[in-house]
């Protein structure tokens, strides 16, 4: 699936008045809309306009949170909504707190953060392999490098992606029996790759990293970093938005 513009999540309201029901509901929205059963805020599956998304839903969801009367807001139990803009593929969240104050921010990919897991081989929630960019640096030990570097140059060769530049180096080590290779903006299905790896990698030898982002514009929550470390291979997906600054303690 190649990315696009959209809108996910949902925001629960409380439970109102019939009156004020009946006015969400009939509030007009490209991208929104009051779901009464559920008393809740969820995206429409229409096809939205060409208006900008970003500024469009916000307002409209402005718009709806200034609808609920003044007693039920305190029982406003909140929730996100998530939007892929056009502007460079920007995610951005749009998150409502119990009691309704709101809260926008963009996401900031940071892999300082991240908790690490071991890779299982299962497929993970990428970006598509056609328009995958892989950056990295992965050397391991083989009995045959000079083989196993034809090999992994092959997979690299024969992938049919949609994003063919970058720069893909391989160096095979004859007399340490080693080979080292690097990825700069790299098209290539990484789940390929590491299945490649793990079948040529001596045990135990793998060490590196790569990342995997997308060509076709900013997808940061399929984003994920591969580590290699004593031959075992981690992932780990960046943490996507700052921490929320704590308040100081004031003494009296």
């Amino acid at each position: 699936m190649f990315y696009e513009t959209g809108c996910y999540g949902r925001i629960e309201l409380a439970e109102m008045t019939a009156a004020a029901q009946d006015r969400l509901s009939a509030l007009p929205g490209e991208w929104l809309e009051f779901d009464p059963v559920s008393a809740a805020i969820v995206v429409r599956h229409t096809q939205p306009s060409s208006s900008p998304c970003l500024p469009t839903i916000a307002s409209e969801l402005v718009r709806m949170l200034g609808e609920v009367p003044a007693e039920a807001r305190p029982r406003i139990a909140g929730g996100e909504l998530f939007v892929h803009t056009e502007s460079k593929g920007q995610l951005v969240r749009l998150r409502v707190e119990p009691g309704g104050a709101l809260e926008i921010a963009w996401a900031q990919p940071d892999y300082s953060r991240a908790e690490r897991r071991p890779w299982t081989g299962a497929r993970e929630p990428l970006p598509s392999p056609a328009v995958q960019c892989l950056n990295g640096c992965v050397c391991f030990e083989s009995p045959a490098p000079a083989r196993a570097a034809r090999e992994i140059e092959e997979l690299a060769d024969t992938f049919e992606g949609l994003y063919p530049e970058g720069e893909f180096a391989v160096i095979a080590g004859e007399s340490q029996g080693s080979v080292q290779m690097t990825l700069r903006d790299l098209n290539l299905d990484v789940e390929l790759l590491l299945a490649r790896l793990e079948k040529l990698a001596a045990p135990g030898s793998l060490a590196g990293r790569i990342e995997v982002s997308s060509f076709a514009a900013l997808d940061p929550e399929r984003n994920a970093r591969f580590l290699f470390e004593q031959g075992r291979i981690w992932v780990q997906r960046p943490v996507l938005w700052p921490e929320p600054e704590k308040a100081e303690a004031t003494t009296i």
